[in-house]
């Protein structure tokens, strides 16, 4: 089976080649023998009733300075002339990333698109674990100030989280005796009409945050992400060490909880954050850690994850 692979993604040509998950997928798929093209969001388009994109061929290599090598640039009605397009690109979740959910939903009956944009729009990561309250720590989402400080009152020690934020960007703790959450819920309420999430501060978070990589709402391994000394914030994009980590008996739950859902709503590659053994998201955008997973323990969750696409497209009759 040779495949047709849209990949809507940031610019390949500043990945890191070392940690990024768009890059191992390609990789994996390349060596499949599959055909790769990547677009950015910007190049997509409705016309007509047909959802196009201006894409380039593309083959990936680790080679720091120039991860890919690219053909001339086409023009793909990613209905007909692709097999499979993977929507990969970084959030912010705004309301440019909902758009394209909903432009990439008109071709999801003529290709598979992953994951798929209508499970993606429908799940923001922080939101999406809100089905589960007995498995995340103490949570309030809402623009009340009332609501805070009582939340504040009960909770003493707390993190502030804006609802749409992405690798640990805006993510606050409040401790009993910081006097800055006025201030920072003006900052916060002054630049979006959103709500902020407010959680209790789980104290295990200095033993890491672990992030579980689900296929096909199947736990396939984790990492465990250890914050710098004095932070909260774990992602490894702001400072965290990724170490090597098994499944507990509270993860191995947590995913045999949500999994069902992942898999109905069809967000096939998904990465999870655990803190002590509490649900805190559940990211489906571009789930990342795979070429972590697979230096620290082995497992290499692409060649998993194109397993699962290939099947799709059998029992579709591809």
């Amino acid at each position: 089976m040779t495949l047709r692979i849209a990949i809507q993604m940031d610019p390949l040509e500043r990945v890191n080649i070392d940690g990024d998950t768009t890059f191992a997928l390609a990789e994996t798929a390349q060596a499949r023998g599959h055909q790769i093209f990547v677009y950015g969001v910007a190049d997509l388009a409705w016309t007509e009733g047909r959802v196009t994109a201006r894409a380039r061929p593309a083959r990936v290599q680790r080679v720091r300075e120039t991860p890919g090598l690219f053909g001339e640039a086409v023009t793909l009605d990613l209905a007909r002339d692709t097999d499979v397009v993977l929507m990969r690109q970084d959030p912010p979740f705004d309301m440019g990333y909902i758009t394209a959910c909903h432009l990439l939903e008109e071709v999801v009956g003529e290709t598979l698109v992953l994951n798929d944009p209508a499970g993606v729009r429908s799940s923001p990561e922080k939101i999406f674990p809100l089905m589960f309250p007995d498995i995340m720590p103490p949570t309030l989402v809402t623009r009340s100030r009332a609501a805070i400080d009582a939340f504040r009152d009960t909770h003493r020690d707390i993190i502030v989280k804006p609802l749409y934020g992405h690798g640990g960007a805006g993510v606050f703790r409040i401790a009993p005796d910081d006097s800055n959450l006025d201030s920072l819920l003006e900052l916060f309420f002054s630049k979006n009409s959103e709500p902020v999430m407010v959680q209790a501060f789980l104290p295990a978070v200095s033993e890491g945050d672990k992030r579980i990589i689900l296929i096909d709402g199947e736990a396939v391994g984790a990492i465990n992400r250890r914050p710098k000394a004095g932070q909260v914030r774990s992602n490894l994009v702001v400072g965290g060490t990724a170490e090597a980590t098994e499944l507990s008996a509270s993860d191995k739950k947590i995913c045999e909880r949500i999994g069902p859902e992942l898999k109905r709503r069809g967000l096939v590659l998904t990465g999870i954050d655990v803190i002590g053994g509490r649900l805190t998201e559940v990211n489906v955008t571009s789930p990342t850690g795979l070429q972590a997973l697979k230096r620290l323990s082995g497992i290499d969750a692409t060649v998993k994850f194109w397993d699962v696409v290939e099947r799709k497209l059998a029992a579709r009759g591809l």
